[in-house]
């Protein structure tokens, strides 16, 4: 595995996909990393639907304008009913729980010789609708997963970061 400042400075939003399958070895690796990721006192409210056939690959054109024509893609979701709300405030921990998950799986990708990008302009109406998913599965994320294309590129801005003095505030006591 890379070292991880390394596969997080490569990585790259991959728009543009290759017409080669994701072999079920490299879905299966996801879906592990998903099953290890990190949640709210361990309550695993992940829930992960995994496109892999035209048809449903079809019904996700419908819900979003950012599909880009992968050969896989996967929801990420979470079960508000499992999901732990902070006592003070009552925050559904769910969202935060889905985004690493989707974190998990996003590096990984980039790991595994694949790409993706991180898809949350998407219509949940729309996708609860397409994948019939009850009213308690909450959709966060989509990730479009395949081989980059050949000519796939970062976008231009890609390597603009801030400075990190620019997101920082240190309180010393």
């Amino acid at each position: 595995m890379k070292e991880f400042k390394a596969l997080a400075t490569e990585r790259y939003s991959v728009r543009k996909f290759d017409t080669r399958p994701v072999e079920q070895e490299k879905v299966d690796i996801l879906l592990e990393v998903a099953r290890l990721a990190p949640t709210a006192h361990n309550y695993q409210p992940q829930r992960l639907l995994v496109l892999n056939s035209e048809e449903s690959l079809n019904k996700l054109k419908d819900c979003t304008n950012g599909h880009f024509n992968a050969p896989l893609a996967i929801i990420v979701c979470y079960d508000n009913t499992v999901s732990w709300k902070r006592e003070y405030d009552d925050a559904d921990m769910g969202v935060v729980d889905a985004s690493i998950v989707g974190s998990h799986i996003m590096f990984t990708v980039a790991d595994i010789g694949l790409g993706t990008t991180w898809i949350a302009h998407f219509d949940p109406t729309k996708v609860r609708k397409a994948y019939n998913l009850p009213d308690n599965i909450i959709p966060v994320a989509i990730f479009p997963i395949g081989y980059p294309h050949p000519d796939c590129v970062p976008a231009p801005g890609h390597t603009k970061r801030f400075d990190v003095s620019e997101f920082t505030t240190y309180n010393s006591f």
